[in-house]
């Protein structure tokens, strides 16, 4: 079978898929957005392998908050993922977190050739765009809200199925007459990629974090997530009497929030682009304490993937995020701490980070609480046979 798999952002866990599906003898070209600023997965062949890396938007860079600028690049997007489409001549597409414009163009295209596409649905974005208009987003973008959901609808309709991450998309997916070809399978992280390292470890000490504790974020911070909640929880570690420094691995608009807050509040901090995918493991390893962010809103519908990466890590987590999402429940399993998104929870959250902190032996436990629960659930075996079974019968 013939196999082209997008992921917009280039995560980890889908590139891992496409391996799997390579080695089992398909034809699979894999392709993600280059403009689209996020900590990337393993996007490069390695000798012997059959599986094809296409990047679309190489050299670029969205404007994540120039909205009218980042439709027409989205729109661009769609153009050149189609134009991929018909030189790779798949026998189905696999495609996950692509923007709504580009997954119109996208699925116009494929329509007209008849190629069978499956969408990998990891977040509802009409949902998110209209519960953020008239709080991050002016009221206005209620109305874009209302032309993405249409479009999203549109797309999902023309899908020869549809694969969810949670069961709270299932009902999303009945309202819109799609509910009969959805399928849930949960997101995982790529166990051999990202495991336990030593707290001090070179990466560590290159960056002269080896000596002091740290509460560390590493990923995206879009309106989804309030970056000053990060500082704020930093300077209530610090008032209880522990000394901490935040450390964030991250691109765009938030990094100059938190260095003004951090300098308003007196908070030491490291601020540090995305890091080469090889050195995840000692990035996540270097933090005595992980944090996942999420604002209320999303909560049912966006399931963060840098949690299950921290699980994978084998280090304690701390989730401000709603106590309804599904990677909220994985949190609280392992022992970690998960609190609302919100100001009035930093007092609690500060409790805890400096409890683990000042503690080794259950800093080490919830650790291992943490590895054993992505060994236990991110198998990927059984995710690539139901994968490899949708794509069969979308391609028939």
């Amino acid at each position: 079978m013939r196999v082209l798999v997008h992921d917009y952002a280039g995560h980890p866990f889908q590139v891992e898929l496409s391996r799997e599906l390579a080695a089992r003898g398909h034809d699979v070209t894999h392709s993600w957005c280059d403009a689209y600023s996020s900590g990337k997965g393993h996007l490069r062949a390695e000798p012997g392998e059959s599986l094809r890396f296409r990047p679309i938007g190489a050299g670029e860079r969205i404007e994540k908050l120039a909205f009218a600028r980042r439709l027409l690049q989205e729109l661009k997007y769609g153009v050149e993922l189609a134009r991929l489409a018909r030189a790779e001549r798949p026998d189905a597409v696999l495609v996950a977190n692509a923007p709504i414009p580009t997954l119109v163009v996208l699925s116009l295209f494929l329509l007209v050739r008849r190629t069978p596409w499956v969408l990998w649905h990891q977040d509802v974005q009409a949902v998110a765009i209209k519960s953020f208009a008239g709080k991050q987003l002016s009221r206005a973008f209620a109305l874009v809200g209302k032309a993405i959901e249409a479009g999203e609808k549109w797309c999902s309709r023309r899908a020869a199925a549809v694969v969810v991450i949670a069961d709270s998309f299932l009902d999303v997916h009945r309202a819109w007459g799609t509910g009969d070809k959805t399928t849930v399978i949960p997101n995982w992280a790529p166990l051999d990629e990202i495991y336990p390292v030593p707290r001090k470890n070179d990466w560590a000490v290159e960056n002269e974090l080896d000596d002091v504790r740290t509460i560390v974020y590493s990923g995206t911070l879009g309106l989804k997530h309030n970056p000053e909640l990060l500082v704020g929880l930093a300077r209530e570690v610090i008032d209880g009497g522990q000394p901490v420094r935040l450390v964030v691995v991250n691109e765009g608009p938030a990094v100059d929030v938190l260095r003004e807050e951090a300098a308003r509040l007196d908070v030491p901090v490291t601020l540090l682009p995305f890091q080469p995918y090889e050195r995840l493991p000692e990035v996540l390893g270097s933090g005595d304490v992980l944090v996942v962010l999420l604002e209320q809103d999303a909560g049912a519908f966006s399931v963060p993937s840098k949690t299950l990466s921290y699980l994978c890590a084998g280090r304690p987590v701390l989730g401000l995020m709603p106590a309804e999402n599904l990677a909220a429940g994985m949190i609280a399993s392992v022992e970690g701490c998960v609190l609302p998104p919100t100001a009035e929870s930093l007092g609690a959250a500060a409790e805890w980070v400096r409890g683990v902190i000042v503690d080794a032996e259950l800093r080490d436990l919830l650790g291992e609480k943490s590895r054993d629960l992505a060994e236990e659930s991110f198998a990927l075996a059984g995710c690539a046979d139901k994968f490899e079974e949708i794509l069969r019968v979308a391609a028939r």
